[in-house]
């Protein structure tokens, strides 16, 4: 990859009880591209995803080894602020997860959270980020208004809307299209495109529709193991490996 890389990782292996979910993963993340990671269930796509700002660390019984760097710092030393850290690289989940409060409030959370308490600012942070999510105009009239009377797709933008609040350099998306319907989808994927100019995109996806169609450098994954990564078109019509091959062409998985 020719372009800056934000995150790199370098022979980086997960261990779940024991068990290894991650093994020599090396990869580059390019800087404002959306980098797509496909693979069959199981293979270590969303918790490599989790790596990235330290989520695995949530779960019991975890081990890590290797190097993951953001902007140039290993963010695996045991000095790293994990909400400095989560703050820069955002995450939005394979569910809509609105917070049970009004449309406005959802947004202005984050920024409260790290310390903007002026109601002019946090009115502009809102409606910036709503309008970089793309739902500003379906919702600027009703922002007291419960998010969870939201449709699931306009849900979705809004939780990305709170991931933008505040400010991210990175957004990792875990297949935030799966529980939503083709229309839905079809505007997060358009949304994805416009983010990339101001943010860098990594999404776990189980569709190759989609990670054909939204990203710029597609990762395989099988059994843990990164087995290749490239330029998306190269990784669909002309892939190195063999197993990529075969997944693709719908030949396993």
């Amino acid at each position: 990859m020719s372009e800056s890389a934000i995150i790199t990782t370098n022979n980086v292996n997960l261990w779940y009880n024991g068990k290894r979910a991650l093994e020599s993963v090396s990869i580059k993340i390019p800087r404002n591209k959306v980098t797509a990671l496909i693979g069959p269930s199981g293979c270590g796509k969303s918790t490599l995803l989790r790596c990235f700002n330290r989520l695995n660390d949530l779960i019991d019984h975890v081990k890590i080894t290797g190097e993951i760097t953001l902007d140039d710092k290993n963010i695996q030393e045991s000095g790293t602020d994990v909400v400095v850290l989560r703050k820069k690289v955002g995450m939005v989940f394979q569910k809509p997860n609105p917070f049970p409060k009004s449309i406005y409030e959802n947004v202005a959370y984050g920024p409260r959270v790290h310390g903007v308490k002026d109601k002019a600012e946090l009115d502009t942070i809102v409606e910036h980020s709503l309008r970089h999510a793309a739902i500003w105009e379906e919702v600027k009239d009703r922002l007291d208004d419960s998010a969870l009377g939201l449709s699931g797709g306009q849900q979705q933008r809004l939780c990305i809307a709170r991931t933008l609040a505040v400010e991210p350099e990175v957004i990792l998306m875990d297949e935030p299209c799966s529980a939503l319907d083709p229309i839905a989808t079809a505007k997060i994927e358009n949304l994805i495109d416009l983010l990339k100019k101001d943010y860098t995109v990594i999404i776990v996806t189980h569709n190759m529709q989609q990670a054909a169609r939204v990203s710029d450098y597609t990762g395989f994954m099988y059994l843990g193991k990164l087995i290749e990564c490239g330029k998306t078109v190269q990784i669909f019509e002309h892939p190195q490996e063999e197993l990529t091959e075969n997944y693709i062409t719908g030949r396993f998985g």
